[in-house]
C-alpha cells in the first residue's frame, strides 16, 4: 500500500510548509493568470466547498486529512470535487459512490497520477502502484496475482513467519517474569520488516548496529514519499524542489536503494549460476525476465521497483493493523477475554500456535475484520485518476480528474454500519461481507482493477502474530493507566499510525 497525493496535503500545514505556500501565491500572482477553474461553468460538476484563489481547497484539510474529508463530505455531499492547488480531486464518501467508481466505471478510473517522490523513489513509477494503467501493470499485475503473492506462495513463507514469530514470543517472554513494560508498536514495526526482507531477499541484512538495513532504508523512503512536493500541487512551480531539498533528499535515498539492490541482485544470479535454487520473491524477478508467458520483457529497474512496492505495501500495514487491534482489545476486555478463550481452545496444549489453528478461530478473524474497518491502513486508499471524462451520479467528471476513494468515512458510515464508531467484532460473525472488494462498504484494500495484490499476504503475518500474542500472554496497560485513558490519537502519513506507541505490560500464560 503507496503514497496518495492526499498525504502531502497534510504537510502544508507546518509553518515552513506555511511559509512556502505564502511564497508560491506571491510568486504565482506574478507569473500567471489566475484560473478557479478548469472547466466550463454549464458543466454540471459535484458540489465544492468554497476555495481561495490558486490554493483551492488545500486550507481547509486538517492534520488528519481523511477525517477533515468525512466533515467536508457531511456538508457537500458523497461525491465532492475539491481544487487542491492545480489539481482537481474528487473524494468518493459513499458505499453507492465507491461502487460506481470501482466496478461500474473501473475502467474510466483505472489510472494513477505519479508524484513526484513516486517517480524519483520506484523508478518512474515502473512499480505495481504507481504504473500508469497499461499493458506494462497489466503484465506487472499479473505475475503477482499469479505468482509473486499468490496463495500458493504466501504458504511457501510460513517458515519465515514462524521463526520471526518465534523470536518475538522469545524477546517478550523475557520481559515478562518483571513486569517490565514493552514498546509493543516498535516490535510489531520490526517484526513486520524482519518478515518482508526474509521472504523478498532470504535475508534480513543487517547492518553494524543489529538492525534491518533495508528496513531502515524502507522508512527514510516511506517518509520522503509523504514528504511536501510544491510540483505536486503546483506543476508550474515543480522547480522550487530543488529549493526545498527535496529533489536532493530523492536523488541520495535513489542511489542509495539503486546500490543495494544491485548487490542484492548480483548476489542472487551468482547463487543460480552455483545452482542454488531458491525461491525467494527476488529469485521469482530473475526467473519472471526469461517467461516468455509474459508480454513485456522486465528490466534491472523494474524488478527494483516491484521489490520496493513489497516493503511500501507490506510493512507498515500489517504492523499498523495488529498495533490497533491490540489497541483496540486492551480498550475492550470484554472482546480480548472472548478471543483468548477462542484462541487457547483451538489450540489446546500444543508447544506451539500453528498456522492451521487460525482457520478454526473465526472470532480473531472477526477482530481483524473490524480493526481493517475501524482503521483502514491507508484510509483514503491510493488515488485513481480518470483517463477520459465521465458522468457518476448525474455530474460531469472531467479527464485527468484524481479520485480519492474516503474508505475511513465509508466504513464508519452510520446509515450502513450499527453503531459505526464502535469496537463491535461480533458484527462480523451473522454477515457474509468481506474485504476482497466484493462489498463496497468495507473497502480496506480497495476493489476493482487497482485493489491491492497482496491481501493474503498481509493477512496471513496479521493473524498469526495476533494468535500468538493472545496464546502466549495476558496483556496490561502500566501501572497506573486505565483502559479508558489509552490514547487513540492518529497520526496522518502513508499509513495512519498510532500516534503514540503501544505500551503494554505482558504476563506470560500458563499453557
Amino acid at each position: 500500500m503507496v503514497l496518495t497525493l492526499i498525504n502531502q496535503a497534510e504537510m502544508l500545514l507546518s509553518p515552513l510548509s506555511l511559509s512556502l505556500l505564502g511564497f508560491i501565491i506571491s510568486t504565482t500572482l506574478l507569473l500567471l493568470r489566475s484560473k478557479h477553474s478548469t472547466s466550463s461553468p454549464s458543466l454540471n460538476l459535484p458540489p465544492c466547498p468554497p476555495k481561495l484563489p490558486l490554493i483551492g481547497n488545500l486550507h481547509q484539510l486538517g492534520t488528519l486529512v481523511h477525517r477533515s474529508l468525512r466533515d467536508l463530505a457531511q456538508k457537500h455531499g458523497p461525491l465532492m470535487l475539491l481544487r487542491l492547488g492545480q489539481a482537481n480531486v474528487l473524494v468518493v464518501s459513499s458505499a453507492e459512490m465507491a461502487k460506481e467508481i470501482m466496478k461500474n466505471q473501473d475502467l474510466v478510473f483505472a489510472d494513477r497520477p505519479p508524484t513526484t517522490p513516486a517517480k524519483a523513489l520506484l523508478y518512474e513509477c515502473r512499480d505495481v502502484g504507481f504504473a500508469p494503467y497499461g499493458e506494462y501493470w497489466r503484465q506487472v499485475r499479473k505475475l503477482c496475482v499469479l505468482d509473486l503473492l499468490s496463495i500458493k506462495r504466501v504458504q511457501s513463507y510460513k517458515f519465515i513467519r514462524e521463526v520471526e514469530v518465534s523470536r518475538l514470543v522469545e524477546k517478550i517472554s523475557r520481559s515478562a517474569p518483571t513486569r517490565t513494560r514493552i514498546n509493543l508498536s516498535e516490535m510489531l514495526s520490526s517484526l513486520s520488516n524482519n518478515v518482508v526482507a526474509r521472504c523478498t531477499f532470504g535475508s534480513i541484512y543487517e547492518s553494524e548496529d543489529g538492525k534491518n538495513r533495508f528496513g531502515e532504508l524502507a522508512k527514510r523512503v516511506m517518509r520522503l514519499m509523504g514528504e511536501f512536493s510544491v510540483g505536486d500541487f503546483f506543476p508550474s512551480l515543480g522547480w522550487m524542489d530543488i529549493f526545498t531539498g527535496l529533489k536532493g533528499r530523492l536523488e541520495s535515498a535513489s542511489k542509495e536503494l539503486d546500490v543495494f539492490f544491485d548487490r542484492i541482485i548480483n548476489e542472487h544470479l551468482m547463487m543460480k549460476s552455483n545452482g542454488d535454487d531458491q525461491q525467494f520473491l527476488i529469485d521469482r524477478l530473475i526467473l519472471a525476465q526469461k517467461d516468455r508467458t509474459l508480454d513485456v520483457k522486465l528490466q534491472k529497474d523494474d524488478l527494483k521497483a516491484i521489490m520496493m512496492d513489497m516493503f511500501i505495501g507490506g510493512t507498515d500495514t500489517t504492523a499498523t493493523t495488529t498495533e490497533w487491534a491490540m489497541a483496540e482489545l486492551i480498550k475492550n476486555p470484554k472482546q480480548m477475554n472472548k478471543v483468548q478463550e477462542e484462541v487457547r481452545r483451538v489450540v489446546g496444549n500444543k508447544m506451539k500456535v500453528e498456522e492451521e489453528d487460525i482457520q478454526h478461530m473465526d472470532y480473531l478473524k472477526c477482530i481483524v475484520k473490524e480493526t481493517l474497518r475501524l482503521h483502514a491502513p491507508v484510509p483514503t486508499l491510493v488515488p485513481r485518476e480518470a483517463v477520459r471524462s465521465a458522468t457518476i451520479n448525474g455530474y460531469h467528471i472531467p479527464a485527468k480528474t484524481r479520485v480519492f476513494v474516503n474508505a475511513w468515512a465509508i466504513q464508519r458510515d452510520s446509515k450502513v454500519w450499527d453503531k459505526a464508531e464502535e469496537f463491535v467484532p461480533e458484527r462480523f460473525l451473522s454477515t457474509n461481507i468481506d474485504f476482497k472488494g466484493h462489498d463496497f462498504e468495507f473497502i480496506p484494500f480497495g476493489s476493482g482493477r487497482r485493489s491491492c495484490p497482496g491481501i493474503a499476504f498481509g493477512l496471513s503475518v496479521v493473524e498469526f502474530v495476533l494468535a500468538n500474542l493472545l496464546y502466549w500472554f495476558d496483556w496490561e496497560l502500566p501501572d497506573g493507566e486505565i483502559k479508558e485513558g489509552l490514547d487513540m490519537t492518529e497520526v496522518f502519513g502513508l499509513t495512519v499510525n498510532k500516534k503514540f506507541p503501544l505500551l503494554l505490560v505482558p504476563t506470560l500464560h500458563s499453557v
